[in-house]
């Protein structure tokens, strides 16, 4: 059973069968004039207004990617380069996606000055200390809606609000949350949102970037003045006739699916702390996606827990996967307040519609055997411990850390 859907998703049949003829008969160039190229062109526009459609934009709205990171990069790339004689200060999170975190971070690099705001124990963050960080030299504000590895979800609307009334651009991240649950872009008073194929039973390698209606910025890629001039190079038909047609059936099923995982969700964190022993749910129980949930351990390893699940057929991860090379304690859970030992006992479970033909009771009792085993080679794993004065045996002093 595949339960690491925030890493990616089995492309669906209908999207599938929606792009094979545009990588066979109809594998025209869209911005050719002849037939077989303005037949591509038809495509490009349908999808363009099928994901403008499920986020309440216009078609014109949606320039097209090679998948979330791109978008997050032309968005606050695009807007700090456009706006940096206005200012050159951008607020964020302690918690974003390294999409965002390293985007900045190359901003900083040259000069710019970036705020991260801290997130409480639910990884929310406040709202008076997102207030307090505005300056006049702010030019934008960059908050995820829903976090990758916890599945918190942000006040986007009050933020965009705030962000709106300041005169300053509202970029989010909406990688994770989009198809999950309810995006407006109107509602959430949002300029600049990062959409991405993969996530949704679409194909990878696509994406797209929502720019509000005024809105200006520097393009990344130049090139033949596709997608407006902001995003040059030949556009990915298949790709982008799939992500359209995935954005369509993730409207169309929005409500049921999330009903569904809902349901999942919250027998799995029922049952998972009913039954393991110091089992703990990291980020709030309230106000999270409905298909994401992630668990912390005591005395174990994550790595060691994700093998011995894949053992019995249950794949599923620490945390992102486009962290999961570093052995590093998860930035976003230390961010937490948690203590980098415990985070390491971390387990993410992302689910998919097709999740409820598995039985949940079963694979809790397998976790549940699995952290058991696990603890019983942990050398923390043991009740005369004193485990919160562990002592490291290189430096002979408390460095838990290590």
């Amino acid at each position: 059973m595949y339960l690491d859907n925030s890493a990616t998703t089995q492309v669906s049949e209908e999207v599938f069968n929606e792009m094979k003829p545009y990588f066979t008969e109809e594998f025209g160039n869209p911005s050719t004039l002849y037939k077989i190229g303005r037949e591509s062109k038809k495509a490009l526009d349908l999808a363009r207004k099928r994901v403008a459609d499920a986020i309440n934009a216009k078609p014109e709205e949606i320039i097209f990617t090679s998948g979330g990171s791109e978008s997050d990069n032309l968005a606050i790339k695009g807007i700090a380069f456009k706006l940096a004689k206005k200012g050159k200060h951008i607020i964020t999170t302690n918690i974003e996606h390294p999409a965002v975190k390293n985007t900045l971070g190359f901003l900083e690099s040259l000069d710019f000055k970036v705020t991260y705001l801290p997130v409480n124990e639910n990884g929310v963050i406040e709202i008076d200390d997102l207030k307090e960080a505005i300056t006049d030299e702010t030019i934008l504000i960059s908050v995820m809606h829903a976090n990758n590895e916890i599945g918190t979800i942000q006040p986007i609307e009050e933020i965009g609000k705030i962000a709106r009334e300041n005169g300053i651009k509202f970029h989010v991240d909406a990688v994770q949350s989009f198809g999950k649950i309810d995006v407006d872009v109107e509602k959430l008073n949002i300029d600049l949102l990062a959409l991405s194929s993969h996530k949704i039973n679409g194909p990878k390698g696509v994406g797209a970037l929502y720019i509000k209606k005024g809105t200006r910025v520097v393009p990344l890629i130049h090139g033949g003045g596709q997608e407006k001039g902001i995003r040059g190079g030949t556009e990915n038909v298949p790709g982008i006739v799939g992500f359209g047609k995935a954005c369509e059936l993730a409207s169309q099923q929005l409500e049921e699916h999330h009903e569904k995982l809902s349901s999942i969700r919250d027998e799995l964190i029922e049952k998972v702390l009913s039954t393991i022993p110091e089992a703990h749910l990291n980020g709030g129980s309230e106000n999270r996606l409905p298909n994401l949930v992630n668990f912390r351990f005591k005395a174990i390893e994550g790595e060691s827990l994700i093998l011995l699940l894949d053992a019995k057929g249950y794949q599923a991860s620490t945390g992102s996967a486009c962290s999961s090379n570093t052995l590093e304690a998860s930035p976003v859970l230390t961010a937490l307040g948690l203590d980098p030992v415990d985070v390491h006992g971390s387990l993410r479970i992302s689910l998919a519609p097709e999740s409820d033909k598995f039985d949940v009771d079963e694979f809790v009792n397998v976790i549940a055997e699995s952290v058991s085993r696990l603890r019983e080679m942990s050398p923390l794993w043991n009740q005369d411990l004193d485990y919160d004065n562990v002592m490291c045996k290189k430096h002979n002093d408390e460095c838990r850390m290590c």
